[in-house]
């Protein structure tokens, strides 16, 4: 009997957070380990289609940086990197939308199905949605790698209001309608922004944003991740996901996570526990 009790209290817990975001947009980065393992994917899988069944809007925008290091290596083609970014020339981004916006994004779209939802496959440069420039941080040339300058969304938003669950590959045009490979987390922050998502989640393999200490903070506001990235505390890789979610919150999207994907269940655990098992930036 206590178990039962134990499952209703959960229930229970969880009913404030299924209210405030009934019929409200969550848009999740999918990548790192929970993309790899495959408990990890079956219960990102399920966390996404419960979403789906409760009220809430999941859009799914996921990497795939392995995969194409594998196909590029493959093929006898080198993967290079500036600033964190790939190095795109025209037979990369060859490999890039065949892995990216074929392979990985049918086989997410297979996963969130065998789970009971309805996945719906897109790229960015569906409907020109995702509408890039070339990147060049610093004056450095990347090829084939674009910024997101505008999104046009009513593809992901008839998808929704019919039932689908978009699972979005970064792949932006152009004005010209060359394709280029977009970083994930930037393509989904972006989408938050043009969906006013009341969420964005971004997965990752680390705990969340870690103090000087090593030690979790579970919660940040826009003016204290500034502080923290002005003494260091926030460095590295961590930087530029927190900086999507500053863009992110910026853009009016209601808060950002940065979420422990290799926890099973990261998703509703972050969304519907008090606790959660990452970081959340708000204003």
């Amino acid at each position: 009997m206590k178990q039962l009790i134990d499952k209703a209290e959960v229930l229970v817990e969880a009913l404030p957070y299924m209210r405030r975001f009934f019929e409200k947009t969550v848009v999740i980065k999918y990548g790192g380990s929970a993309m790899v393992d495959e408990s990890l994917r079956e219960s990102f899988a399920v966390d996404v289609v419960l979403l789906k069944y409760i009220g809430l809007r999941p859009v799914l925008v996921h990497g795939g940086g392995p995969q194409i290091g594998r196909a590029l290596a493959s093929l006898g083609k080198e993967s290079k990197f500036i600033d964190g970014l790939r190095v795109t020339d025209d037979a990369t981004m060859e490999v890039v939308e065949r892995v990216l916006g074929g392979e990985v994004n049918a086989s997410i779209v297979e996963l969130v199905e065998r789970a009971g939802g309805r996945g719906l496959g897109l790229t960015g440069q569906h409907d020109s949605m995702l509408r890039v420039e070339r990147k060049r941080p610093g004056g450095k040339d990347l090829g084939r790698v674009g910024q997101v300058v505008k999104v046009e969304c009513e593809a992901i938003v008839q998808a929704t209001q019919q039932g689908y669950i978009p699972v979005v590959a970064p792949i932006g045009v152009d004005p010209d309608g060359v394709t280029h490979n977009v970083n994930a987390d930037e393509a989904a922050g972006a989408l938050a922004v043009a969906l006013g998502a009341e969420k964005l989640m971004l997965l990752t393999d680390v705990e969340g944003v870690l103090d000087a200490k090593g030690a979790l903070m579970s919660q940040l506001t826009v003016a204290e991740v500034a502080k923290h990235i002005d003494e260091g505390t926030i460095r590295g890789g961590m930087i530029p996901k927190v900086e999507c979610c500053l863009q992110a919150l910026d853009g009016k999207v209601g808060r950002a996570h940065v979420v422990d994907g290799r926890v099973l269940h990261a998703v509703l655990l972050e969304i519907f526990t008090d606790g959660g098992v990452g970081t959340v930036i708000t204003h």
